[in-house]
């Protein structure tokens, strides 16, 4: 995948059983965590855990609050500098799914005392690269040894608490726009059984460090589109299916149409000749029953629970304005599409026609 930092070639894969979003717990068995963990309210935290959204949300004064997160994981790639882009811009992505402008950031390492320091280097010079594109501070940071390597940033930002941006804030008649294509999961799968050829594995590292700043910044609320735009989640490691789930909360289901999802190139191909995640099949487990697809190919279906690393956002948006800020953001993230409605509340949270 990529050339070592002066220690002939790198296999940072090697030293990982799992890698980038798919190595998250599973979202039935977090919920079930976080339901007995104490909580202390403040008038002030205007987002917490108990909800499923993207990042924590704090007000300051009537204009400003911060918005905050942190997210890190194990490498999907083989070469350091890209593990490092792909891991701050997912980091950096929740910031931009509030609805907020990241400030400053802070590193999280964890490495192998027997992997050379010049890796560290590379995987560190990666993040800031991104954080630079981002126009963020590195600020700091902590770092401790491991039997894994692990990095990722704990991101902090500005929102205004009044246009914060829920994941459950779509309404009936939204339409739904994807910024980036799915089949992340999948794709790296393949690579790690030597099935993937380099373009494919390209499109797909493309796509996990492209920011999703750019497509943040075409809805914010200072643009035009600023009042059209009623929700937004990212899509990681949960896949499309229990993002949209929980997009949909308790009123809505969305309804997705399957022959317009954008799909990384391969991805369906490799789908179809079985290859899979284990957090794929977790994600699967926990929609069962919050799911209709029965009339999707099961390879399409496959994608639909796929974990997707740094993926792209999913919003909300007034069906009057969706094609014209589709089309705004396809300039610089030209697999976006319009993939659905949201609809009052059916059967379940999320159908799949």
């Amino acid at each position: 995948m990529g050339p070592a930092t002066g220690s002939g070639k790198v296999s940072l894969l090697s030293n990982c059983t799992s890698g980038g979003c798919g190595a998250k717990i599973g979202p039935g068995e977090l919920s079930k965590i976080l339901e007995k963990i104490p909580v202390k309210t403040d008038p002030n935290l205007i987002v917490g855990f108990n909800g499923h959204d993207d990042a924590a949300v704090y007000k300051l004064d009537e204009e400003r609050a911060l918005v905050s997160t942190v997210d890190f994981f194990s490498p999907m790639v083989d070469d350091p500098c890209l593990f490092g882009k792909i891991a701050a811009a997912n980091a950096l992505s929740d910031i931009y799914a509030m609805g907020g402008k990241p400030l400053f950031a802070l590193n999280l390492i964890c490495f192998p005392e027997k992997l050379k320091s010049g890796i560290l280097e590379a995987i560190l010079a990666g993040g800031a690269a991104k954080a630079l594109e981002a126009d963020t501070v590195i600020a700091g940071g902590h770092s401790i040894y491991d039997h894994e390597p692990k990095y990722g940033l704990a991101v902090t930002g500005v929102i205004d608490p009044r246009r914060v941006l829920r994941n459950d804030g779509c309404r009936s008649g939204d339409a739904l726009i994807l910024t980036k294509a799915l089949g992340v999961g999948i794709i790296m799968a393949a690579l790690r059984g030597e099935a993937a050829k380099e373009g494919t594995v390209k499109a797909a590292t493309d796509s996990m460090e492209r920011l999703n700043r750019y497509a943040g910044e075409k809805f914010s609320a200072a643009t035009p589109f600023g009042e059209a735009v009623h929700g937004c989640t990212d899509i990681t490691g949960f896949g499309l299916a229990v993002h949209a789930s929980e997009m949909a909360g308790d009123a809505h289901t969305l309804v997705i149409d399957s022959a317009s999802l954008p799909l990384l190139e391969g991805a369906l191909e490799f789908a179809e000749q079985y290859y899979s995640t284990a957090a794929g099949q977790r994600n699967r487990n926990y929609m069962a029953g919050k799911i209709i697809a029965g009339g999707v190919a099961p390879a399409l279906q496959e994608l639909l629970f796929d974990p997707q690393t740094s993926g792209g956002l999913l919003i909300a948006v007034a069906s009057g304005r969706a094609a014209e800020l589709c089309e705004t953001i396809k300039a610089d993230d030209p697999g976006a599409a319009i993939i659905g409605e949201v609809g009052p509340r059916e059967e379940t949270p999320v159908l799949v026609v």
